[in-house]
């Protein structure tokens, strides 16, 4: 019974962070145009905009800032990648700008924002 207790204490952390990263985002002057995009090729936590820059967004939030460590790697982010070209003319038009973004969270630590993550 412990690890569907530990899923579900993972995806309210999860949704904990989004709420947050969406937050900081806001107060940064980006838009959220979506959350928790699911498509059969990954998911995107965030979708922003700001100005004519479109960011897919990946939001790791860890009880610590060691667990950040291993929270994103290269699979991880390819799988973002992959869902955000799938999206891409649904979010963006022509002379839009698109990146990958990473947000990092841990209790008691400053939000990191990694612009750009993702160089493909």
């Amino acid at each position: 019974m412990k690890p569907a207790r530990d899923r579900a204490r993972a995806e309210r952390r999860g949704r904990i962070g989004e709420t947050a990263a969406a937050w900081w985002l806001r107060l940064k002057g980006w838009r959220i145009l979506d959350r928790r995009v699911r498509t059969p090729v990954g998911e995107v936590d965030l979708v922003a905009r700001k100005g004519a820059l479109i960011a897919f967004v990946e939001v790791k939030h860890r009880a610590t800032d060691a667990d950040l460590d291993h929270a994103i790697d290269m699979r991880r982010l390819a799988r973002v990648a992959a869902a955000a070209d799938y999206l891409m003319s649904h979010y963006a038009g022509p002379g839009d700008d698109i990146r990958i973004d990473v947000i990092l969270i841990a209790r008691g630590r400053r939000l990191r924002h990694i612009e750009n993550a993702w160089i493909g």
